[in-house]
């Protein structure tokens, strides 16, 4: 949820290959149910592209049949997504998943974990 630029639930009413690339991008045509994250970098979400190839991390949804909830980046005005988000069915989430969208994942965002590698460990804050 931090880590991605948008968190949207949405349905996907279409899909269009384009080539761009040696492989071609699928850009998924979606309508936007819920934004959770995003809402100052792109405050509504149209369309989703990813790569065409599963093998380079592209996403496969089925059209007219599923509410997502998608998470990814923006780079030069355009949602991208892809296997190494996160990417779920709405219907396969728990109630405990969904209520965490809603209410409490966006708090976490500020807590920041440093590694430690070998002891003594030193706290830097709460």
């Amino acid at each position: 949820f931090c880590n991605s630029d948008i968190v949207i639930r949405a349905k996907v009413v279409g899909k269009k290959l384009v080539k761009e690339g040696p492989f071609g991008t699928l850009v998924y045509t979606i309508k936007q149910m819920k934004m959770y994250r995003g809402f100052t970098k792109m405050p509504h979400v149209q369309y989703i592209h990813t790569e065409a190839s599963e093998s380079l991390c592209g996403l496969k949804l089925e059209v007219n049949k599923y509410q997502y909830l998608l998470t990814g980046r923006v780079y030069d005005g355009k949602m991208y997504t892809g296997l190494c988000n996160f990417v779920e069915r709405w219907d396969q989430l728990t109630l405990s998943q969904r209520k965490g969208l809603n209410y409490r994942y966006h708090l976490g965002c500020n807590c920041k974990i440093k590694s430690c590698y070998y002891l003594p460990c030193f706290v830097t804050s709460k």
